[in-house]
């Protein structure tokens, strides 16, 4: 198991109770938080990939730039990855080519190739260590999936100009007979070594960086934080993974997903360097199947760590959340034994996926807002190109300059040629809505709460959530998500507190990790807190 548990309680190193091996490998990167009054050119909120590669190529082009984390750097999504630098997308290409035709699909392949040379360019020019390296991928059927998928990908993915080879046998496999696609030059790296060396630039180049500094309010003249600092700016980029500044304009059009890692011991040089991913569970989702996807990575001299991920649920289904242990992590370490040589299980975590309803990211101006404000959000499971390519289009954007992916990644988009299955997600995250009336489900008594346990309680005729630690200590929050009042469910396995509706999740004791909630949820732990006889 993980050799840190419980490192962060207020969500400033990682968003969860689990943490992953990139996490527990580097010290966290910290920065002074904002303690004055400032102007600015440009001001950041978010302090992942997406927003210190912004960052990074705005102070290249000279502008002054602020970047503030309300965490630490990388604490959110990007320390949960597991770093694959990918052409080869979680939604296949001949589905890219159905929703926006051949000649935009090429335009999408192409930002996600000059994404992977941007990261390996600015490592060789920025000497980052950050254990990147090129290799190959290899796609390979899911048994639900009909053998016709490898043939149209094939076809899609070198009609839109990428490198793909038909394969007969998958390298590294225990039983490699199944046939697969290779997609040559895909890559890998340390993500926070990787966002270190960037923060370092940034402050050479001029640019600041402040860490535990909450926006608390944001709009197209710059940022008010949580202790009352201002930041004005002619720019404002949000970049906090599901964007915090607006309600309604993004959040009808992505859904929010957890997925599951394990990292296993293998012997040294046992598997050969590479990235796989079946194409998913059809039969679970056909939407969006849940797949998984592994790679290698150096761990000592003895082992080398494998990363394997899957699982796919989405945010706040307490059902699955509250079997993880026993069902979910359970059920990725027999898929992976299956297919490779693990040995003994060292980290287990999970991250959050924002899948927008057309299968590519929303990068550029923010919907029914000014034109100086910015985000970048709808990752796709392709964070680590979605988030380069984030820093060079509204750098492109910010600077003036023509950027011919500005149409295809545009928030306003709302693309008429999407799968149908997309609506009845929808339809899962409105009846959950709808459960913020008092008849919601039984609430559990607050005496039946267990010591390292959260349920929803009735208490005064409302509803709150409550979790007792290890001390016995009772701490309560307000069961109403601070984004548009719907009930947040517990996450056993990360022992956080998460909205169905739209993704947002918090910490037990109620502070805010992920948006689209900019506002903590209302804690009464002083109020109500109690020891057991």
């Amino acid at each position: 198991m993980n050799r840190k548990e419980n490192i962060s309680e207020d969500g400033n190193i990682t968003s969860g109770k689990n943490i992953s091996n990139w996490t527990d490998s580097v010290s966290p990167i910290v920065f002074k938080p904002l303690t004055e009054d400032l102007e600015t050119d440009i001001v950041i909120i978010g302090g992942g990939l997406a927003g210190i590669s912004i960052a990074y190529c705005l102070t290249q082009e000279g502008r002054k730039v602020i970047l503030v984390e309300d965490g630490y750097i990388g604490s959110g999504e990007t320390g949960r990855t597991t770093a694959h630098i990918v052409t080869a997308l979680d939604n296949r290409y001949y589905t890219l080519e159905n929703i926006f035709g051949e000649e935009d699909t090429q335009l999408i392949a192409e930002s996600h190739i000059a994404a992977i040379d941007f990261i390996e360019n600015t490592i060789k020019k920025e000497k980052i260590n950050c254990e990147f390296e090129r290799l190959n991928g290899y796609l390979f059927l899911h048994p639900s999936d009909e053998k016709v998928s490898l043939d149209k990908e094939l076809e899609a993915a070198s009609r839109a100009g990428i490198k793909v080879i038909d394969t007969a046998k998958v390298p590294g496999l225990i039983s490699n007979e199944e046939r697969c696609i290779c997609f040559p030059e895909q890559a890998q790296f340390h993500p926070l070594k990787y966002l270190k060396g960037l923060c370092a630039i940034i402050e050479q180049k001029g640019g600041k960086i402040f860490t535990e500094t909450h926006a608390a309010k944001i709009d197209h003249k710059g940022l008010t934080t949580k202790t009352g600092y201002t930041i004005k700016a002619n720019h404002i980029v949000v970049a906090t993974n599901s964007p915090v500044n607006d309600k309604y304009a993004v959040h009808l059009k992505q859904t929010a997903f957890r997925t599951y890692v394990i990292g296993a011991l293998i012997k040294k040089d046992s598997l050969p360097k590479a990235l796989w991913w079946d194409t998913g569970d059809q039969k679970e989702n056909p939407t969006f199947p849940p797949y998984h996807y592994v790679r290698v990575q150096t761990y000592n001299d003895q082992y080398d760590l494998l990363i394997s991920g899957g699982e796919d649920h989405q945010t706040g289904d307490e059902n699955e959340t509250s079997h993880a242990a026993d069902k979910i992590y359970s059920s990725l370490e027999k898929w992976t034994r299956e297919y490779f040589p693990i040995e003994e299980i060292k980290y287990r975590w999970s991250g959050q996926v924002m899948e927008p309803m057309d299968s590519i990211a929303y990068i550029g101006r923010n919907p029914l807002d000014r034109d100086n404000v910015y985000i970048v959000t709808g990752d796709s499971g392709n964070g680590m190109t979605h988030c380069t390519i984030a820093g060079m289009l509204i750098t492109d954007l910010i600077t003036g300059k023509e950027n011919k992916w500005k149409q295809i990644y545009a928030p306003s988009r709302f693309t008429l040629k999407t799968s149908s299955h997309f609506f009845k997600e929808a339809m899962y995250t409105l009846k959950d809505f709808l459960k913020t009336s008092p008849d919601h489900k039984d609430a559990a008594e607050l005496s039946s709460v267990k010591t390292g346990e959260g349920k929803i309680v009735n208490l005064q005729q409302k509803k709150y959530g409550v979790f007792r630690d290890k001390e016995n200590l009772l701490h309560i929050v307000s069961a109403k998500c601070a984004h548009l009042g719907c009930t947040v469910a517990w996450n056993k396995d990360e022992q956080t507190w998460d909205c169905p509706c739209h993704g947002s999740r918090y910490t037990y004791k109620g502070k805010v990790i992920n948006g689209p909630a900019n506002n903590d949820l209302a804690a009464y732990s002083e109020m109500y807190a109690l020891e057991t006889k």
